[in-house]
C-alpha cells in the first residue's frame, strides 16, 4: 500500500490541525511558551510547535502530559481516539472501515503472511524490504496502522469469521530472519486455534494453484454485499463491481479446495516451523 505522510489527505490534516489549535490555546491561556511547555512535558520546543501546527500526529503521552501541565482537565487527552484514526493513511482508514462491518473476511497469500496475523517484528520487517526505502517515520506509521487492523482478529464475540489461505512459498520466506520467522509461525498456530478462524495452507507440490494471480482479500459485509481489497507493488484497490467480486469469489472457493483443510495445515504449520 502506497504511504501518505502525516495529513497527507485533508481529513487527517484538519483533524491535526483542530488539535493543533486547542493545544495552543490552552498553552497560552496558561501563559507558557512552546519552550516552557516542552520542558514540562519531555518534549523539545521544535516538537511541541509541530504538533501545534498540525505537522506531526502527537503520540498518546504527549496528550496526556500536556493535558496535566496545562490543567486541561481532560480536553486535550479526549483528543486521542481522533488523533489516532488521523495517524494512519486514508486507504488504510477506508479499509478499516470496512473490516469493521465485515461478517467475514477471506484471504489469499502467496508471498508474505497476510497482514492481519504479522507479528510486529515480522511486519517491520516486510516493511523495511521495500525499495525504495521507507524513512522511519513512515515505517512506525504503518507498524501502527497495521496493528491497529489487527485487532478485529483479537476482539470478543461477535467477531468476523476468517478464513485465510496462505501459500507454502509465504510460510518458508524468512521474512526477518530465521527467529523473526519461527515466532511468526508460532502466531499462526496460536490463532488458528481460535473457533473463528480457519488457516490453511496450498503446498508447494499441488501442481494446481487457482491463486496464481496473486493475493486479494473478500469482505462479506453485514448489509449482505461483498467487497474485495487488492494489492500488488503501489496499488491498492477496493473491488465492488459484482462481475469481479463473482470472479474473485469462484477463484478463493477454488483455493480453497486445492489447500489442506485447516487441522492438516495446522499440523503442516508446526512441521515447517520444526524445519525452520
Amino acid at each position: 500500500m502506497s504511504v501518505e505522510p502525516y495529513g497527507a489527505d485533508e481529513e487527517s490534516a484538519a483533524v491535526l490541525r483542530t488539535v493543533g489549535r486547542v493545544i495552543k490555546m490552552c498553552r497560552e491561556r496558561a501563559g507558557l511558551t512552546q519552550a516552557a511547555l516542552g520542558a514540562q512535558i519531555g518534549y523539545s520546543e521544535e516538537q511541541v510547535s509541530s504538533v501545534e501546527r498540525g505537522r506531526r500526529a502527537p503520540m498518546e503521552e504527549f496528550l496526556d502530559a500536556a493535558d496535566r501541565a496545562l490543567e486541561a482537565n481532560g480536553l486535550i487527552s479526549a483528543l486521542k481516539g481522533d488523533v489516532e484514526k488521523a495517524r494512519f493513511p486514508k486507504k488504510v482508514r477506508d479499509l478499516a472501515k470496512l473490516e469493521a462491518q465485515a461478517v467475514e473476511i477471506c484471504a489469499y497469500d502467496n508471498s508474505v503472511v497476510n497482514g492481519l496475523l504479522q507479528t510486529e517484528e515480522y511486519l517491520r520487517a516486510v516493511f523495511g524490504s521495500r525499495r525504495p526505502a521507507f524513512s522511519e517515520d513512515e515505517v512506525d506509521q504503518l507498524v501502527a496502522a497495521r496493528l491497529a487492523r489487527q485487532r478485529i482478529v483479537e476482539c470478543t464475540p461477535p467477531c468476523p469469521a476468517f478464513s485465510f489461505v496462505h501459500d507454502e512459498a509465504a510460510l518458508r520466506r524468512r521474512v526477518g530472519g530465521k527467529m523473526v520467522l519461527r515466532r511468526q509461525l508460532e502466531r499462526l498456530l496460536d490463532v488458528g486455534q481460535r473457533r473463528n478462524v480457519e488457516i490453511q495452507v496450498l503446498p508447494l507440490d499441488r501442481e494446481d494453484n487457482a491463486g496464481l494471480g496473486g493475493p486479494f482479500h473478500l469482505l462479506r459485509l453485514r448489509e449482505g454485499s461483498t467487497v474485495a481489497h487488492n494489492e500488488v507493488q503501489r496499488t491498492s484497490r477496493l473491488i465492488s463491481e459484482r462481475k469481479e467480486i463473482q470472479i474473485l469469489e469462484l477463484r478463493y472457493g477454488v483455493i480453497r479446495s486445492q489447500a489442506l483443510p485447516p487441522r492438516e495445515s495446522l499440523a503442516f504449520i508446526e512441521k515447517i516451523l520444526g524445519e525452520t
